[in-house]
């Protein structure tokens, strides 16, 4: 499985931008998929994670109310929404497909991982 995670950029605090993870080689239908970050310096974390069929999202505390994770099933691709970003939103972005059906906060629990997008969020 190839992941493609595309539609970072440079913004000002409070704009959006919508993160597109497109996968390709096989189908990600059947996989839990998540989305995590990684700041200069920082650890990996977890922002947001989905089912297999949408049914069930999960966000970290920093990114609820502000983030939306979605998927299209059909066209095997994964949405991450933000809104009213902020500085500190200021990181790469990465997608991945889980082992299971379910999505986890813990990034070992994570197969096949795309090559990020950077999101740079300006004052």
């Amino acid at each position: 499985v190839q992941l493609q995670a595309s539609g970072g950029g440079l913004v000002q605090a409070g704009a959006s931008l919508r993160l597109s993870c497109a996968a390709s080689g096989r189908t990600v239908s059947n996989n839990g998929m998540g989305w995590f970050r990684q700041a200069p310096g920082k650890e990996r974390e977890f922002v947001a994670g989905i089912n297999w069929d949408g049914g069930s999202t999960y966000y970290a505390d920093s990114v609820k109310g502000r983030f939306t994770i979605s998927r299209d099933k059909g066209a095997s691709t994964v949405y991450l929404q933000m809104n009213s970003l902020k500085p500190e939103d200021t990181a790469v972005y990465l997608c991945a497909a889980a082992l299971g059906a379910t999505y986890s906060t813990d990034r070992r629990r994570y197969r096949y991982w795309g090559q990020g997008t950077l999101v740079t969020v300006s004052s």
